[in-house]
């Protein structure tokens, strides 16, 4: 806990508990189901909660906005964040069925009121979102295919990555020219050796 308050000094109380408790509900669920790689479970704070709190350093949420969490997993980056933004409504999506039961009892265990959790491919969702987030999910030009007759005009998907990304960003801005792509590196604000290659890309609508 002290990490995250390293750089998110300003949480509430409940923010606070809540974030707390994340590791070791996840030590408990991956010993059942296996969301998280086994040589990570011990370092979930530095490579899991707060790689997925970073997308806050660089580009908060406005409140009222509308996220969704595409190939979440067992609720990365979408728990935290969702604790980091009370006032803006989480859902999050996975292909797998399991991993969604694991982001439901998470949720339901820390009280989290502004996320919902289903169990259902992207390019099923039909509603329409504010803001996309994924982290690790695929590279860009397939994960733009999925959501982006989803994101409103205005909207922005935040997509937390790794390594060197040009290539992909060029493959990318051959099929979508009529899209911005924005990079930042995680490790200018996280000085950690982790995020040495950690990106997050901003991509938005021309």
């Amino acid at each position: 806990m002290d990490l995250i308050e390293q750089y998110f000094p300003d949480l509430s109380p409940q923010q606070k508990e809540q974030i707390k408790a994340l590791p070791g509900l996840y030590e408990e669920w991956n010993s059942r189901i296996n969301v998280i790689s086994r040589k990570d479970i011990d370092q979930i704070t530095e490579r899991h909660i707060l790689h997925s709190l970073s997308i806050a350093l660089f580009c908060p949420f406005p409140d009222g906005a509308q996220v969704l969490d595409v190939g979440t997993g067992g609720g990365f980056p979408g728990i935290p964040l969702a604790i980091m933004f009370p006032d803006v409504q989480f859902k999050l999506v996975d292909s797998i069925g399991k991993k969604i039961r694991v982001v439901n009892e998470i949720r339901s265990a820390i009280g989290l009121q502004n996320l919902e959790a289903q169990h259902v491919r992207a390019e099923r969702i039909k509603n329409h979102y504010d803001i996309v987030t994924a982290r690790a999910v695929t590279r860009l030009q397939p994960l733009w295919s999925w959501i982006r007759k989803i994101l409103i005009k205005e909207g922005a998907l935040y997509a937390l990555k790794g390594g060197d990304l040009h290539e992909e960003i060029a493959e990318f801005q051959d099929a979508y020219p009529k899209t911005n792509v924005r990079m930042f590196d995680l490790h200018d604000r996280i000085e950690l050796d982790f995020y040495e290659t950690k990106k997050l890309l901003l991509v938005r609508k021309k």
